[in-house]
């Protein structure tokens, strides 16, 4: 297993979807995964340290494994099928280790809310990843199109408003 991190939020220009991008941890390979605009917006607001006063959906997930006496140790990014990319979240309870299955993006929200390693196979990393030169491909939400990538990742608010300005018949699929 190579453990991956957030490396930065795009969105694919050619279908308007948010899409994160994994970085491996110690290299230069990108994962980068389609996701929803509710899970980009998750994901941004956590790593722009943005708090509410009612816990939101990914909060309250984090919330019931504590509650319940389980830690959320890793989440694997573990396979992609026709374009949907599956994940497995590894929670421990006591001796006990569930692997629950989930998306990425749900993933992902969840385990940068409790500080959990991220995870894929080098073989997913190895067929499914892009050259970070490869990512101008993913631009910012913004009016125009950025001159430079995407590499130093988006800013929160960007992506919160453009997420807000679109409609669904905006999303297409990503096909590669």
């Amino acid at each position: 297993m190579v453990e991956v991190k957030v490396q930065s939020l795009g969105l694919d220009r050619s279908s308007n979807t948010p899409v994160v991008i994994l970085q491996e941890k110690n290299g230069s390979r990108v994962l980068p995964i389609w996701i929803g605009p509710s899970e980009a917006s998750a994901i941004a607001m956590e790593l722009a340290g943005m708090k509410f006063s009612r816990p939101l959906t990914h909060d309250l997930f984090a919330s019931i494994i504590g509650g319940l006496g389980g830690q959320l140790r890793r989440v694997v990014i573990t396979r992609v099928v026709d374009n949907t990319y599956f994940a497995e979240l590894l929670i421990q309870r006591g001796a006990e280790l569930f692997s629950i299955d989930a998306r990425p993006s749900d993933s992902i929200a969840i385990a940068l809310r409790v500080g959990a390693t991220i995870y894929t196979s080098d073989e997913l990393l190895e067929h499914n990843s892009i050259e970070i030169a490869e990512a101008p491909e993913f631009e910012s939400p913004s009016e125009s199109p950025r001159e430079e990538p995407v590499e130093e990742g988006l800013r929160a608010d960007e992506l919160k408003e453009y997420l807000r300005r679109l409609n669904p018949e905006d999303f297409g699929r990503f096909r590669p």
